[in-house]
């Protein structure tokens, strides 16, 4: 793994944590986070490095959101100069390259769940909604800040957000910049729970990482596979993708493994998903 700014990263037991590790800036995205998220994330699940990636953060917040820097420095958003429309053009592949630093936690074949502490602010949202569970403390809030710097909320939030909770609610966040509670996130379904502390969050999340770690691979990967294609067509195409995708991964051999080890009151061994072909 290369070296990184932004975060700090540990596997064991075939659990990757990535840890956020700018609490001095609130844990705020500049440009080499963008660049170094896909990077880690990529290369544990095309390697399988682990079975498990669980996110967190340090300090008060889980992150204020996009960096101010990545707005004003030359290349950024407000880089001018060239046809008006030329530059139209380039924005778009601009965010079009954003949406692919969080598109990696949607696409990666193992489950990504997040820990959430404190303020979770715009580009926060966004990232947290592609993960595939979430947790938080009692002090934590969720907050679609775009809107409050006159811009549109452009990363991922709108196209995740409408399919975790009501409509109504993604609405309200996003035109009037309100806070969602720890509390009201539960209720209407955005985390699975709520934590006094940290640490005790990171207590649960860890056990149910290590729970998941435990289970097939392959398995896990389908499944994982199946709820993303289902949340995204209709019913009739997710149940005849999925006949396909059985007819294909179904694993005897898994399952018998399954069967055996809880017969003989152990834990299951269960082979790792092949690291992906990058090259023919």
């Amino acid at each position: 793994m290369n070296e990184t700014t932004c975060f700090k990263l540990s596997i064991e037991n075939h659990i990757a944590h990535i840890v956020l590790n700018r609490p001095e800036a609130f844990n705020a995205m500049p440009r080499a986070f963008w660049n170094e998220l896909p990077v880690l994330v990529n290369e544990i699940s095309d390697e399988a490095k682990a079975r498990v990636i669980v996110i967190s953060s340090t300090g008060k917040h889980f992150t204020a959101g996009m960096d101010i820097s990545v707005f004003t420095d030359g290349d950024g958003v407000s880089a001018a100069g060239g046809d008006q429309y030329a530059r139209a053009e380039a924005f778009r592949q601009f965010v079009l390259t954003l949406q692919g630093s969080f598109n990696c936690l949607d696409d990666a074949r193992i489950p990504v769940i997040a820990a959430i502490q404190g303020g979770c602010i715009g580009a926060g949202v966004d990232m947290t909604s592609a993960c595939d569970i979430r947790y938080c403390t009692e002090d934590a809030f969720f907050q679609i800040a775009e809107i409050n710097i006159g811009m549109t909320a452009d990363v991922g939030t709108f196209p995740r957000l409408c399919k975790l909770i009501p409509e109504g609610w993604v609405r309200e966040l996003a035109y009037a910049g309100r806070r969602l509670s720890a509390q009201k996130a539960k209720e209407i379904g955005l985390v699975n729970d709520v934590f006094a502390t940290q640490e005790a969050m990171l207590a649960h999340v860890m056990e149910l990482a290590a729970e998941i770690a435990e289970k097939a691979p392959v398995a896990v990967a389908g499944s994982k596979r199946m709820i993303n294609y289902a949340r995204d067509h209709s019913i009739a195409d997710g149940l005849d993708y999925i006949a396909t995708w059985q007819a294909g991964m179904f694993a005897p051999p898994h399952m018998m493994e399954a069967f055996a080890a809880k017969a003989q009151k152990r834990k299951p061994a269960f082979p790792d998903l092949a690291p992906k072909r990058k090259k023919m």
